[in-house]
């Protein structure tokens, strides 16, 4: 019944967020995953949902195995077959699942095989105690929120036989190392697909006219709910360079709320909702500025990816983002992008992009040059993870 309250919960949440039609067609998917087939191979990914997240988690991280030699299977956490399992996969990746009855089972039954479990999170949510910093926990409703009262898979992180984790960033690394954990830092990566539409869309914008009449858009996209608070930090400058530059405008994707300041601007701020991957990352090349604002010091925020820096990159848009650990490690400033650490920052940065369209395009280009060497599943491992996953294949195919 838990379980069920649960999913009614993140489901609402899901309709709010997407709107009817394409929430409808997402949960939709997330309930055909769970009867969808799964083949052995040597890995199984087991996520908890189908969204964004575990599209870089498990997608495409299982794209990039592919390419080192390392088969890999999918599936999601409401997968009834799933004990079935054990025996068919050498390397279990629980990502974002919730310890349900059925994961348990699982788990019993690749332990008592001598299988190898991999927990793996690109966020803090498996930490209930850190729940009071996520922003996400404001907007919640109280279904969805029983979600998070044990942490997200805390009892597989707990579990003494869990020796390895996996996880996007070097903040997040270090907090699973502080629970004893052997990390492997596998960053997320864009795959082949979104590479290819990439590549068309900046063809296509070649063929443009070149000149706007001077009109520069920044755009943001938030993605998900819940980051309110991050758009806040930039939200006094964006309204000084929207009075002081009448010719700039803002795009926003995203259920986000905006400060009623912005109101007297309505007309320069296009909005936009959910949509699918391909109309993504053709919003994105639409603007000339991209912008990741985020809370330094919340911890929540410190373990975000640099993904918003990526997905700009690929389509050769440049970045100012937040001075967080993460974008300061992806971005070198002033050259593949811009970091801020405060309202000074963000307006004299954000004012050189507005007001140099050379800098943007040189810029965008360096971002591109940045993403392709080190964010796509053509990039060869440097943690030592895939060896790690090769030695435990071997063993277990040797039994």
């Amino acid at each position: 019944m838990k379980l069920l309250l649960i999913k009614i919960g993140k489901a609402w949440q899901v309709l709010r967020h997407d709107g009817l039609g394409p929430g409808i067609r997402r949960i939709s998917r997330a309930f055909i995953a769970s009867f969808g087939r799964v083949k052995p191979a040597d890995v199984l990914f087991i996520s908890g949902g189908v969204g964004d997240s575990a599209r870089y988690r498990t997608t495409n991280v299982a794209e990039w195995l592919g390419r080192q030699g390392i088969t890999s299977s999918i599936t999601v956490q409401d997968n009834p077959r799933l004990p079935s399992y054990a025996e068919q996969f050498s390397v279990f990746v629980f990502h974002r699942t919730l310890y349900t009855p059925t994961i348990a089972k699982l788990i019993e039954r690749a332990r008592s095989l001598g299988k190898e479990i991999i927990f793996e999170t690109d966020d803090l949510v498996y930490n209930p105690e850190y729940l009071r910093h996520m922003d996400y926990w404001r907007v919640m409703n109280p279904l969805e929120r029983k979600l998070y009262e044990n942490g997200v898979g805390g009892e597989i992180l707990a579990d003494l036989y869990v020796q390895i984790a996996t996880t996007t960033t070097s903040f997040l690394a270090e907090k699973l190392m502080e629970r004893g954990k052997r990390v492997f830092l596998v960053p997320n990566r864009l795959p082949e697909a979104d590479i290819r539409l990439a590549e068309k869309i900046r063809e296509a914008r070649k063929r443009e006219p070149e000149e706007k009449g001077g009109v520069v858009t920044i755009g943001y996209f938030s993605g998900a709910l819940g980051h309110d608070k991050d758009f806040a930090t930039v939200s006094d400058v964006l309204l000084r360079l929207l009075e002081g530059h009448p010719k700039l405008r803002l795009f926003i994707a995203g259920p986000l709320t905006l400060d009623d300041r912005f109101g007297r601007f309505a007309a320069r701020i296009d909005r936009e909702r959910y949509v699918p991957r391909d109309q993504h990352f053709r919003n994105v090349a639409s603007v000339d500025i991209n912008i990741a604002p985020l809370e330094i010091g919340n911890p929540f925020c410190e373990g975000k990816s640099e993904l918003k820096f990526f997905e700009a990159g690929i389509v050769g848009v440049p970045t100012v983002a937040a001075a967080t650990r993460t974008f300061r490690e992806a971005i070198h400033d002033g050259e593949n992008g811009f970091v801020a650490d405060n309202e000074t920052e963000w307006e004299e940065k954000l004012e050189r992009l507005i007001d140099d369209a050379t800098l943007r395009k040189d810029m965008g280009d360096a971002a591109r040059e940045t993403t392709l060497v080190r964010y796509t599943t053509r990039v060869d491992d440097e943690s030592g993870y895939v060896e790690y996953l090769k030695q435990k294949c071997e063993v277990r195919s040797e039994k």
